[in-house]
């Protein structure tokens, strides 16, 4: 059902101060995070070995964190280091170490073999903090549906011209009506398409009548990572550029990067960026974008939230694909595929 072997966005980089714990759920399994005195992140099974009590009610202590119930102290590498009460330590008396990272404006947990993560195995291009040339907002939200219907939401855009018809599709149906070029990437597709003479997105701050030919490209990567990014180019620069990749420069470039979350198999959380350039962006530009995005994904969230009920309360049969269907197929395969590997390797 889930990927293990992969890299699971866990929050946002501030979401663990330096004075916090916090509990995370990702893919079934408790979590707890916390930072040691240096800053680094640490991230253990948030379930104490003694009495199964959540550690992320607890206190730390130094770089280590005890449990607030009866008291046992754990190292960051997950090994118990002090029972009050008697010296000895019980050989077992340890909580699960996941690896953590930093990357972007997101803290990233491996819920897999330890042994098989790799940091390169984090998608680059991530826009955070340290990126100046970027300006952006961030927000998340929770979905009560399975992770892989966001998924076939965000790989699919044709659904831009009804779900968002009023919001982000403008009331045009090319996103309905064009079909994206889908090449295979490493743990994943890119996906691009010219959408010609098109109303741009208000938040763009163009005059309301103003007329683009606009050029989207995204990734979408194992599990769950979409990092988008969308030029306003002059009409004609869709012809002249053979309908490809544009060479041209843009009069106006924006992103979002979003990653889908498994918390269960009804649950998922849904973490988005929304950002200009930052030569681009002036006052209020990107809380509009983000103001915008946030519309938009509610629309979502209720068809996909209404697309489980109906799932759940029905016998199962399978799904009629159309031609905008084809980088949903063919990431689901990516999923399975991985999975069975997973599997076949355990």
């Amino acid at each position: 059902m889930f990927l293990r072997n992969c890299w699971y966005v866990a929050g946002w980089l501030e979401d663990v101060a330096s004075d916090a714990v916090v509990a995370r759920t990702i893919i079934g399994d408790n979590i707890v995070l916390y930072r040691k005195s240096d800053g680094a992140l640490v991230a253990l099974q948030d379930r104490c070995c003694h009495r199964h009590a959540p550690l992320s009610l607890g206190r730390r202590e130094g770089d280590d964190l005890r449990c607030m119930y009866h008291g046992l102290k754990f190292n960051p590498s997950g090994q118990c280091i002090e029972v009050p009460g008697q010296d000895r330590i019980p050989p077992k008396a340890c909580v699960r170490s996941y690896p953590v990272a930093q990357a972007g404006a997101w803290i990233w947990v491996w819920m897999g073999d330890p042994a098989r993560a790799s940091e390169d195995l984090i998608p680059r291009g991530l826009i955070g903090p340290a990126q100046t040339d970027w300006i952006y907002g961030q927000d998340a939200m929770a979905y009560e549906a399975f992770y892989e219907l966001i998924n076939d939401n965000l790989l699919d855009l044709s659904h831009l011209s009804y779900v968002h018809e009023k919001t982000l599709g403008r009331q045009s149906l090319q996103w309905g009506e064009t079909r994206p070029a889908v090449t295979p990437i490493e743990r994943g597709l890119r996906v691009e398409r010219w959408l010609v003479d098109d109303r741009p997105p208000r938040h763009i701050g163009a005059p309301d009548d103003a007329r683009f030919d606009r050029w989207t490209a995204y990734d979408y990567l194992a599990p769950g990572i979409f990092l988008l990014t969308s030029e306003y180019h002059a009409l004609g620069t869709a012809k002249a550029s053979g309908m490809a990749k544009p060479s041209a420069r843009p009069r106006h470039v924006n992103m979002t990067q979003q990653a889908v979350v498994p918390v269960t198999a009804r649950r998922s959380i849904y973490y988005f960026t929304a950002g200009h350039r930052a030569q681009d962006t002036y006052d209020g530009r990107v809380p509009l974008q983000v103001a915008a995005v946030v519309n938009a994904f509610q629309e979502d969230r209720t068809m996909i939230e209404a697309q489980q009920r109906v799932i759940d309360a029905s016998v199962p049969s399978p799904m009629v694909l159309t031609s905008a269907d084809a980088a949903v197929s063919r990431f689901r395969r990516i999923m399975q595929a991985l999975i069975e590997e997973e599997a076949h390797a355990a």
